[in-house]
């Protein structure tokens, strides 16, 4: 915003600058006023703006120039829209009260002194009052009977000195009974003690005013003692008295005065275009002990001293020699100045290198790594002035309305890096010598702890601060960029746990404002990241969020985070949420029903759940575990089951399942009784898995079957009718667990299915179904006969023959179908026949040749 030179920095001119508007006990609200009092969000200003007036300036008309501003001011407020989110203000604001307000009801602040956190208000009706900062009226007098003008105060703040119009200028303790008075006869300006006045016992001070005299005041045995230190170029407007040095102004210019060595060491000239002197007022302010800031007018001069170098030649000229090490002049008139440290890690980048740019020319008490110190001045705007004094126009002649006072922090190199309008009472009644600007004890400090300073006009007192940490993040907050307000919040939490356990403002209600904002645009993947540090501990507040997601239909997003354990949220909310899994995602609802703990639901319900939509889904396929979906329903409710301490119930999932682990599951918890309905599958199940593991490579045994076994050795939990009723439609597995019952049990626990063994033997044991037929009595003889007829089974029949008595056609079947006549010279000596013997003759005689 302003251009610098090594002489002169200029600022060009800007018709809008932050606002305060609303000043109140508690905190300021900086907002962007333009020419007319229009508000806007706005901290910055456009380049274009200033071209946009140069040029309404050379236009003609006066309604021609409102529309342009009124475009102009249209095109601000849509600008200051889009800059506002990325400027932040340096400075807050609280209007002093307590019993500020009452105290300037009737009369108007004219000066003021702050030291030791008080301040010593004067009065235009020649009252003083101190107050501490919170407006806390501590003590008030009279010591005046007109303004008084200014104001001095010891570091303790127990001796304060007033100087006024009335020609009177006095001291006076605030803790006892010592009062100093002098009647100088003509109005005063100014007055400055010295340096730890409290604890010297010359009580010395320095006072000006109208008569031109610039009077030193040192206590001796006879009273106090005059010197004046200079007279005859016009009257004394300020004096200021640091370390050794006393500077003071008058209409010419600022000198400075070395007490120690009583000589006038320097001049510096006030430039002859310069306005009336005491139309505005110029203010000293010692930086430190060898710097002093001189603002008067538009105009700032940094003044450095340092010793004078010792030789021959100098020995009669002063000890110190000063240099101007800056000059700027701005597009305001200064109405007060006080350095203002910048702290170089809190600074942006543009800032910081403004700042470094400059950082030769820093004269400070402080490691410029610290901080670098800028200005804060309060700016005044003198309102336009007419041009024709003759005018007949009421309008014109009457005095023109002040603008708003501005607080701006302006670099070291010139330029503008902040600009707060302030909201001051009645500010458009007050000049530039109405407004004064101190700084409370110990400001100078490159911390911002305990830094701030006081802006005074007839009816405000303002307490400005640095903002800190906490204000960034409420700042942050109010422009809704959560994410950076959370993570500044966290460090300032583990850094200074007691000045966050003070704030308005926590992680927590952070997090939960961010929530609710991701949730609004809709980013529910990252507000579900977030729950975990907002809802902590609270299972109302996760409830609370899980039943908005539920609604929102996202309720996936914030599953994976909901806890289990501490806190423990109401069985509800996880149910509903593997109600969300059973619908839409069953794999996850098989996942987060293996690691979720049993007790946080009921089992029971869930149950009923996922059986219901296992029917559903057996009723549209033609097998209840074709589908992948059924299957992760099943392996459901075998975990369910399971968990439920319900192992039965499981076992008939497991086996469709085929988990390898069903016999250990059987034996483990005794369901043989629970078996008795699933033989079938169970037998199937076990035929795959030793398939399995033969494509393996692994060796088994082939009769031994781990189902048949089980089968077999539990005949009392497992009755042989029911097994042998389920295995009927695998004849196979039934011949296999028959078989086993003869071969490991007894025969005669078959004997009821000795026909079905017959066919079974036949089918897929024949070897051995001769051997059953000898051994076995309960089957059918007949029946038995057709099935080996049916299957040509030769010696079988024959043996069958022979037990039903047709021996006979037993012998014929051994001569004309086996072919083995020693074979059936052994079947006739067995049966003892004659008659067999008399056929085996015939059948010898008609094929001779055999």
């Amino acid at each position: 915003m302003a251009s610098a030179d090594s002489l002169n920095v200029g600022i060009a001119d800007g018709n809008e600058k932050e606002v305060i508007s609303s000043l109140t006990d508690d905190s300021a609200l900086l907002t962007k006023k333009d020419d007319r009092g229009m508000i806007c969000s706005d901290t910055t200003e456009s380049p274009d703006e200033d071209e946009e007036e140069d040029e309404e300036d050379e236009g003609g008309g006066e309604e021609a120039e409102e529309d342009d501003e009124e475009e102009e001011e249209e095109d601000d407020d849509n600008d200051g829209d889009d800059d506002s989110d990325d400027d932040e203000p340096s400075l807050k604001y609280e209007r002093i009260l307590g019993a500020v307000p009452d105290l300037l009801k009737k009369d108007s602040a004219s000066a003021l002194v702050v030291a030791n956190k008080l301040m010593a208000l004067g009065t235009h009706a020649g009252i003083v009052h101190i107050l501490d900062l919170t407006g806390k009226r501590i003590k008030s007098y009279k010591p005046h009977m007109a303004s008084v003008i200014d104001i001095s105060m010891d570091a303790t703040a127990d001796f304060v000195a007033t100087a006024s119009m009335d020609g009177q200028v006095v001291i006076r303790s605030m803790s006892t009974a010592e009062t100093y008075s002098f009647d100088l006869k003509r109005p005063m300006r100014t007055v400055a003690l010295e340096p730890n006045f409290a604890k010297r016992n010359t009580r010395s001070f320095v006072c000006g005013g109208l008569a031109g005299n610039l009077v030193l005041y040192e206590k001796g045995w006879l009273g106090h003692k005059e010197t004046v230190l200079h007279s005859s170029e016009g009257p004394i407007w300020q004096v200021r008295w640091r370390s050794r040095l006393i500077a003071w102004a008058n209409d010419l210019g600022v000198k400075i005065y070395d007490y120690v060595s009583q000589t006038r060491i320097t001049f510096i000239d006030r430039p002859e275009e310069s306005p009336r002197a005491d139309l505005f007022k110029c203010t000293l302010k010692w930086q430190d002990d060898s710097t002093l800031l001189i603002a008067w007018a538009d105009r700032i001069k940094v003044a450095r001293i340092r010793a004078r170098p010792k030789t021959s030649n100098n020995a009669t000229l002063p000890p110190f020699i000063v240099e101007i090490t800056a000059v700027f002049q701005l597009d305001c008139m200064i109405a007060g100045i006080i350095p203002h440290p910048i702290s170089t890690s809190g600074s942006s980048p543009s800032q910081a290198l403004v700042l470094a740019s400059d950082s030769a020319s820093v004269i400070s008490t402080t490691p410029s790594s610290l901080s670098l110190t800028s200005f804060l001045i309060v700016a005044y705007s003198p309102p336009d002035t007419f041009s024709d004094e003759r005018t007949d126009d009421r309008a014109k002649q009457a005095r023109k309305a002040a603008e708003r006072p501005e607080l701006r922090i302006i670099s070291r190199a010139g330029e503008e890096l902040a600009a707060d309008a302030l909201s001051i009472t009645d500010y458009h009644l007050w000049g530039c010598n109405d407004y004064t600007l101190c700084d409370v004890l110990g400001s100078d400090s490159s911390s911002d702890e305990g830094r701030s300073y006081v802006v005074m006009s007839p009816r405000d007192l303002v307490l400005v601060k640095p903002r800190d940490r906490m204000d960034h993040v409420a700042w942050l907050v109010q422009r809704k960029r959560y994410e950076e307000a959370l993570l500044d919040m966290e460090v300032i939490e583990a850094e200074t746990p007691q000045v966050a356990k003070e704030a308005s403002l926590n992680v927590v209600e952070i997090g939960q404002r961010y929530i609710e904002h991701l949730v609004s645009e809709g980013d529910f993947a990252k507000a579900a990241q977030l729950t975990p540090k907002v809802c902590g501990q609270e299972p109302k507040r996760w409830e609370d969020w899980i039943f908005i997601f539920a609604e929102k239909h996202q309720l996936q997003a914030i599953i994976p985070y909901v806890p289990t354990e501490t806190p423990r949220l109401d069985h509800v909310v996880y149910e509903m949420m593997l109600a969300h899994f059973l619908t839409h995602d069953r794999e996850t609802l098989l996942k987060t029903i293996k690691e979720w703990p049993r007790e946080i639901y009921n089992i029971d319900a869930v149950i009923v759940a996922v059986r219901s939509e296992l029917e559903k889904t057996a009723s549209t396929s033609s097998t209840i575990s074709s589908s992948p979906g059924s299957k992760l329903l099943m392996e459901c409710l075998a975990d369910l089951y399971t968990a439920n301490r319900q192992p039965g119930k499981a076992l008939p999932y497991f086996l469709r399942l085929r988990r390898p682990n069903v016999f250990d599951l059987i034996r483990e918890h005794n369901l043989f009784t629970d078996v008795q309905d699933q033989v079938l599958l169970l037998v199937q199940f076990d035929d795959e898995l030793r398939k399995q593991r033969k494509r393996d490579g692994q060796v088994l045994d082939d009769q031994r079957s781990d189902a048949i076994t089980l089968l077999v050795n539990n005949i009392h939990s497992i009755p042989i009718g029911r097994v042998v009723q389920q295995l009927e439609s695998s004849p196979y597995y039934l011949f296999l667990y028959l078989d086993a019952l003869v071969m490991e049990k007894d025969p005669n626990l078959v004997s009821d299915f000795a026909d079905l063994q017959v066919k079974l033997y036949a089918e897929y044991a024949t070897p051995r179904l001769i051997d059953f037929l000898r051994a076995s009595n309960y089957y059918n003889l007949e029946m038995a006969y057709n099935v080996c007829q049916e299957r040509d089974l030769v010696p079988e029949m024959v043996f069958l023959l022979g037990r039903m008595g047709n021996n006979k056609k037993a012998l014929m079947l051994i001569i004309e179908r086996l072919g083995d006549v020693h074979r059936a010279i052994e079947f006739a000596k067995e049966q003892g026949d004659d008659d067999l013997w008399e056929d085996l003759l015939k059948y010898s005689e008609t094929r001779p040749s055999e």
